[in-house]
C-alpha cells in the first residue's frame, strides 16, 4: 500500500480522503533533517505553509509522486527540484478564495474605523471614542492590484458598498474588468488615485518589493495598504519609514517577507498598522474545502488519475483538463506508437492538431504526445511533469502547427517524429463514444483502435501476401485478433495492420521480412 505523510495540520476530512487508498502517517512540526530521513518511505508528501519542501527533501523523495499544498501558494515547495524529478506539485486554488477576500476585506475595515486600536482600549477600561475617529469607505476609491478569483471577490463587495473601483492586471480583458465595475489602469495611476490599495498577486521577481519607497511616494498621505497575498510583495523597512512620516495612513497586513514575523519596526506605529498572523485562509470552512480539495488530488494521482490542479504541469489547469481530458490519452498513445515507428533517438517531432482541435489550447496535447514518445526508452521515469524537461535534455525539437480545415473527424491529432529508423507519422481521432482510432500511418488510410500488440508490414498490394504472413504467425502460434489494409493505389504499395493476442517470438519479424513482396515489417507494444 501506498504511504503518504502530512507534515502540516490538516483537516482530518483531508486524512481520511486519502486513507481510503494509502498509509497516511502525520507527523507534523519535523526539521529539514529529519524529513530527509523518513521520506525515502513515502508516496505523497501534504503540506501548508509551515513545512519547507526544499531540494534535499525532494532529492531525498526517491518514491515520492505527488507533493500537496493546502492552500493556494506553494513558495514553500522547489518546484524546478520537483519538476526535474517528474513529482506533480498541486495546490487549491479555490478553496480558500472566499476565506482570503474576506480577510483583506475585514482588514480594509478595521484599519480604517481602527477597530483593533479601540477594543484593546475598551479593554483596558478606557472610553476615548474622540481617539479613534475613522474614515467611511463609501466613495472612496479601491485599487485593487491582481484581478484574480480573490482580487475579483475583493472588487464585488467593494463595489456594493459603494467604492470606486480601478484595477491592474495584465493579463484580465477589458471585458472582464467591466464586468466586475472595475476601470483598467496602469500601476503609477492606481497608486496616486487610490484611497485604499489591496494587493493580490504572488510573490514573482516582478512584484517583489513592488510597494517600495519609490512608490509610496506616489500615494496620497490619506491612502491605507491591505496585504493578505504573499510577504515580500511590499519592502516593510519602506512602509515603516511612509508611515512614520506620514506618506500614508495606514497599512493592515497578514502576511511577511520573513515569517513568523521577527523584530520588526512596524510594531511601532500603533494605530497606524494592524498586523494578523497570516490567517487569509483561516477559516473553518476554507481549512475544509483546501484538505478536502488536496486530498482527492493525492488520492487521485496515487490510483493513477490525472491530478485537476497540478502547477507545474505545463496548460493543465482545471478548466483546460476538463475540456481536453478525452484527448489527452489519444495523444499520449500516438506519441508511443510514432515514437516506436521512428526508433530510440529521436531528433525531432511535429504535433499538428487538426479540426476542432486546432482552436483549443495545445499545450496540454503537445506534454501528452511528448510523453507518450519517450515512453518506451524512459517507463515510469518520465511523466506529464518532466516530460518537456527530458525532452529537452535529449535535444529533441519539437514543434507544433494547427490544421482547422482537417475535417475527416471533428478533431484529430497527427504526429510525425524523426529518428534512428527514420520518418514516421501516426494520426488518431476519437470516435463519438471516446474510443481511439488510428487513422492514418504514414499516409497510408487506416481505421483501427490500438492494441497492445501491433504489427505492421508494408509490402506490394499483391494476392497472397495476406495468406502467407497469416500462415507464418500460425506456425509459430501467434494468434491474430483484427486485421486491416490501407493503401493509396491498387497494385501500388500497402500498409497491413495487425493486432495480436501475443508478442511476437524472437526471429519471427526476419522471417517476415523475407516473405516475397513484404518491404518492411515492424512491431509496436503500447
Amino acid at each position: 500500500m501506498a504511504k503518504v505523510l502530512v507534515s502540516d495540520p490538516i483537516d482530518q476530512v483531508g486524512i481520511d480522503i486519502i486513507s481510503q487508498v494509502a498509509q497516511v502517517d502525520v507527523n507534523i512540526g519535523l526539521p529539514e533533517s529529519e524529513l530527509i530521513k523518513i521520506i525515502p518511505q513515502y508516496d505523497a508528501l501534504m503540506v501548508r505553509s509551515q513545512t519547507k519542501v526544499t531540494k534535499g527533501i525532494i532529492e531525498a523523495g526517491t518514491l515520492l509522486k505527488i507533493i500537496g499544498r493546502a492552500g493556494v501558494g506553494v513558495d514553500n515547495i522547489d518546484i524546478p527540484s520537483a519538476t526535474r524529478k517528474g513529482i506533480i506539485v498541486v495546490n487549491s486554488p479555490e478553496g480558500n478564495t472566499i476565506a482570503a477576500a474576506e480577510h483583506a476585506l475585514a482588514m480594509m475595515m478595521a484599519i480604517s474605523r481602527y477597530i483593533p486600536d479601540a477594543n484593546e482600549s475598551v479593554k483596558g477600561k478606557k472610553w476615548e471614542r474622540k481617539k479613534f475617529v475613522g474614515t467611511e469607505v463609501y466613495k472612496k476609491t479601491l485599487g485593487v492590484v491582481g484581478l484574480g478569483k480573490i482580487g475579483s471577490h475583493v472588487a464585488t463587495v467593494a463595489r456594493a458598498m459603494g467604492m470606486k473601483l480601478l484595477a491592474f492586471d495584465p493579463f484580465i480583458s477589458q471585458e472582464r474588468a467591466d464586468q466586475l465595475g472595475c476601470r483598467l489602469v496602469d500601476l503609477d495611476l492606481l497608486f496616486r488615485e487610490s484611497d485604499y490599495i489591496t494587493l493580490h498577486i504572488p510573490k514573482t521577481p516582478e512584484t517583489f518589493h513592488l510597494i517600495n519607497a519609490q512608490t509610496l511616494a506616489k500615494m496620497k498621505p490619506t491612502t491605507r495598504i491591505i496585504n493578505c497575498a504573499r510577504g515580500g510583495v511590499i519592502d516593510e523597512d519602506a512602509l515603516y519609514e511612509a508611515l512614520k512620516n506620514g506618506t500614508i495612513a495606514g497599512a493592515a497586513l497578514d502576511v511577511f517577507e520573513n515569517e513568523p514575523l521577527g523584530e520588526s519596526k512596524l510594531r511601532e506605529l500603533g494605530e497606524k498598522v494592524i498586523l494578523t498572523p497570516h490567517l487569509g485562509a483561516s477559516t473553518a470552512e476554507a481549512q475544509v474545502n483546501v484538505a478536502l480539495d488536496v486530498a482527492e488530488q493525492i488520492r487521485d494521482v496515487l490510483l493513477g488519475l490525472p491530478a485537476r490542479s497540478a502547477v507545474n504541469i505545463p496548460g493543465l489547469n482545471p478548466t483546460v483538463m476538463e475540456k481536453l481530458r478525452p484527448y489527452l490519452q489519444l495523444s499520449e498513445t500516438m506519441g508511443n506508437l510514432v515514437g516506436q515507428l521512428a526508433g530510440g533517438r529521436i531528433d525531432s517531432l511535429n504535433v499538428r492538431l487538426q479540426g476542432d482541435l486546432a482552436t483549443q489550447d495545445s499545450q496540454p496535447l503537445v506534454v501528452a504526445a511528448t510523453k507518450g514518445l519517450l515512453s518506451q526508452a524512459l517507463r515510469e521515469r518520465v511523466n506529464y511533469v518532466n516530460a518537456s524537461i527530458e525532452a529537452k535534455e535529449r535535444g529533441i525539437h519539437i514543434t507544433e502547427t494547427r490544421d482547422a480545415d482537417h475535417r475527416d473527424y471533428s478533431g484529430s491529432i497527427h504526429l510525425e517524429a524523426n529518428g534512428s529508423l527514420g520518418k514516421h507519422s501516426v494520426t488518431g481521432a476519437l470516435l463519438s463514444h471516446g474510443e481511439i482510432r488510428i487513422t492514418d500511418l504514414d499516409d497510408f488510410p487506416v481505421n483501427v483502435p490500438p492494441s497492445h500488440y501491433m504489427l505492421f508490414t508494408l509490402h506490394r498490394d499483391m494476392p497472397g501476401i495476406i495468406g502467407k504472413i497469416g500462415s507464418l504467425l500460425g506456425s509459430f502460434n501467434v494468434n491474430i485478433a483484427s486485421m486491416q489494409v490501407g493503401r493509396k493505389i491498387v497494385r501500388g504499395d500497402a500498409l497491413m495492420v495487425l493486432s495480436l493476442d501475443d508478442p511476437l517470438p524472437d526471429g519471427i519479424l526476419d522471417e517476415i521480412k523475407k516473405v516475397s513482396g513484404i518491404r518492411d515489417a515492424y512491431t509496436v507494444n503500447l
